[in-house]
């Protein structure tokens, strides 16, 4: 008997659209698509009439639980933003308050789309323990800051998140290292990152050449920039997530391609801490990979992945004055296939059998979505987040028309109540 059948749904697959298919899937992954009713019975069938099956957005870089800091601290560049607000109000944080942090952040993507997020935070644990209740797909590390007094403890507890949840649920769960940035991790800690990247065999997730002053404060310190002195340093030889990347030279892309450094882009938040505009073009035309994140919640303000592939798609005509810098096909795929890769899964982010039943149901009978020429097209820049319909993670449903199956939402929302009185006063 088969897990479960999408039937008469229109299926984007790759860059083509099958019209009125079914999807089966078993196993947490797509056995088949076809124009023809499988002759197999399934445990679960769900009418997809009048819906579009897409990949689930991959959400590569986040802060999820800072959905809690949400408008909490606004119209501020970086270092102010975090020195004067940001810090101070983390410090308030405990493991309780990140569990229900993480949980808003995950009904707040699931709603709109995303069903893969790689997170960098505090408590880790309890954001594990969150995401294994949701069903939601999350690679995990543990924020790393060499000059805090929790170093050491740092460091300890992201080994033991890996050891504990790293390939959980067939990989539904996968953990990193994660120093924070170069201005927080000196370079004999992140010697020790590395030295304990070799020693259990984890990726590192950083942050990395994110503003004009970061860069100019290593080159300061260093004669090189974030990404030559992270290479010499021998970061990326682990595997490398790098988050932002905004201020690169040419010579820093070489660098990324030839140690297939991977790029989170994350084109709202560096707009609205003013950090600049990261030249995507240019890394992919050389060939690096490069997905997309929303970051945390406190400097986008959300965790609307579609809102970033229009951004993404849009933000870099402008720049670069060409209307195919990037082409809407290209920026789904940095949202989908391409941030897949970045977080290290080569099954994920296209429906097709044999990959991950990561997917989503559009629901396509808005206006907006009307006369429906290009499907790929609508998705990019006419579809709304709050088109996403139905939610499947690892073949199982987790929202099923607008209503989230996971979570308990009235008890969410009462929480988030109570952890807001937390910050407000």
């Amino acid at each position: 008997m088969i897990d479960l059948v999408i039937q008469h749904v229109d299926v984007l697959s790759d860059d083509t659209v099958i019209r009125d298919a079914y999807i089966s899937v078993n196993g947490g992954h797509i056995a088949e698509i076809s124009t023809e009713a499988p002759k197999e019975a399934a445990k679960e069938t769900i009418d997809g009439k009048g819906m579009l099956a897409a990949p689930g957005l991959v959400n590569t870089h986040t802060h999820i639980a800072m959905g809690l800091l949400r408008n909490y601290a606004d119209d501020l560049e970086l270092m102010d933003w975090l020195e004067h607000a940001i810090w101070p109000a983390e410090a308030k944080l405990i493991d309780d308050i990140v569990y229900w942090g993480t949980q808003l952040g995950i009904a707040e993507m699931l709603r709109s789309g995303t069903t893969c997020f790689s997170d960098m935070y505090f408590f880790m644990e309890q954001t594990a323990k969150a995401v294994q209740e949701t069903g939601i797909r999350a690679v995990l590390s543990r924020g790393l800051a060499g000059v805090a007094p929790t170093a050491d403890k740092a460091l300890i507890e992201n080994k033991e998140l890996f050891t504990t949840w790293n390939g959980y649920d067939d990989n539904r769960i996968k953990v990193m290292l994660g120093p924070h940035a170069p201005y927080t991790c000196p370079d004999d800690y992140i010697r020790r990152v590395i030295a304990l990247s070799e020693d259990i065999g984890a990726e590192i997730h950083m942050h990395l050449s994110e503003t004009k002053g970061e860069v100019e404060n290593v080159i300061k310190q260093t004669g090189k920039t974030p990404i030559a002195h992270m290479n010499d340093l021998g970061l990326f030889d682990r595997g490398c997530v790098a988050a932002h990347c905004v201020h690169v030279t040419e010579e820093d892309m070489d660098i990324m391609r030839e140690k297939n450094v991977r790029v989170a882009h994350n084109p709202q938040s560096n707009l609205k801490l003013a950090s600049g505009i990261a030249p995507v073009p240019e890394m992919l035309a050389k060939g690096i990979t490069v997905g997309l994140g929303t970051d945390g919640s406190a400097s986008n303000n959300n965790a609307d992945m579609l809102e970033e592939v229009r951004l993404a798609a849009t933000l870099h005509k402008a720049r670069l004055y060409d209307p195919k810098a990037i082409p809407a096909q290209t920026a789904w795929n940095m949202g989908t296939i391409e941030g897949a890769r970045v977080l290290g899964y080569d099954d994920l982010g296209v429906l097709k059998s044999g990959q991950r039943a990561d997917i989503v149901l559009y629901n396509t009978t808005g206006m907006h979505w009307m006369p429906r020429y290009n499907d790929v097209a609508s998705l990019v820049y006419a579809a709304n987040s709050s088109d996403a319909d139905t939610v499947v993670v690892a073949g199982k449903v987790l929202m099923k028309h607008r209503e989230l199956l996971t979570i308990d939402e009235e008890r969410l929302r009462a929480e988030i109540t109570k952890i807001h009185n937390v910050f407000a006063n």
